[in-house]
């Protein structure tokens, strides 16, 4: 923290998808702290008011208006920063769509699914390769990517869960890579009450997913009653402050009171051989140690 007290003035940041929802209450709370944010949105609307309303309270916000899982979009983003607030020292997306209703590998179009893997992982390809270039050239800088749980799989759908997970493993491979340059890079898997995550249709999925055995009693109700995206909104402001230095390669999640780290997956060894003086399993063999009986225990 400076000497003003708060702690992100003089900070530029980009918020992708930060007219709504979580976006924009990242962007509100990051204005609230000294940081002067560019926001970006789809709709021209949204945006307007959105900075509007910060400006009113005193904050800084500039507005970008389009989708920025395009490259000339996300270059505008990372170049409106550098303009307006004269440096760029983080970079958080929060841009997302949702699965289309009763969407799955059954009957989604390809058109769907490209839909999504580009909302999510094209926005954090383009923002992310924008944006570090001009980390690395000044050497230093935040990015924080959003995630979802759905990565997991839990939730049902293609696209959704595709783009969660490929986020996941790009912020993973830019926080290796960059790390050497003062660059982090982090993802958050939050959960709040938005209009992706509100309404009868989403009410009747998560519903299903309980029915279906995919989601247990605590998760759909912690589901069905999220808190406003207040309550994650912090964790973005920590991650692209100074306090966060020390924080690379993270995926962490948040809902509510609840934060939690998902730990980086290692292999548990199920059986070795050694190439040099031995034959190549059997199909028998790999089913002892494969199999679902075993795999349970």
């Amino acid at each position: 923290m400076n000497g003003s007290g708060r702690l992100l003035d003089g900070r530029g940041v980009v918020v992708a998808g930060g007219s709504r929802g979580i976006g924009r209450a990242v962007a509100e709370l990051l204005c609230g702290l000294g940081a002067g944010v560019v926001v970006n949105g789809r709709d021209a609307d949204a945006v307007e008011e959105t900075v509007a309303a910060i400006t009113a309270s005193g904050g800084q916000a500039s507005a970008v208006v389009g989708p920025a899982d395009q490259e000339r979009v996300a270059g505008v983003l990372i170049d409106d920063c550098v303009r307006t607030y004269g440096r760029l020292d983080a970079l958080v997306n929060c841009a997302g769509i949702a699965e289309p209703p009763g969407s799955s590998i059954l009957n989604i179009s390809p058109e769907d699914f490209d839909r999504l893997m580009s909302a999510h992982l094209g926005t954090a390809f383009h923002t992310c390769r924008a944006a570090a270039r001009v980390m690395v050239a000044q050497g230093h800088g935040a990015i924080v990517n959003t995630s979802s749980v759905a990565f997991l799989g839990d939730y049902g759908g293609t696209g959704y869960p595709a783009g969660k997970g490929a986020v996941n493993a790009l912020t993973m491979a830019i926080a290796a890579e960059l790390k050497a340059h003062g660059v982090r890079a982090n993802v958050v898997c939050p959960g709040a009450r938005t209009r992706l995550s509100t309404g009868a249709e989403y009410e009747e999925h998560i519903e299903d997913l309980h029915r279906r055995g995919l989601l247990d009693e605590v998760t759909m109700r912690a589901s069905l009653d999220s808190a406003p995206p207040a309550f994650v909104a912090p964790i973005y402001a920590y991650l692209v402050s100074d306090l966060a230095q020390a924080v690379t390669g993270q995926i962490l999640v948040a809902a509510g009171g609840f934060v939690g780290r998902f730990d980086r997956p290692t292999p548990r060894l199920l059986g070795y051989r050694d190439h040099h003086d031995a034959e190549p399993w059997s199909v028998g063999d790999l089913h002892k140690m494969i199999g679902a009986p075993q795999a349970a225990r």
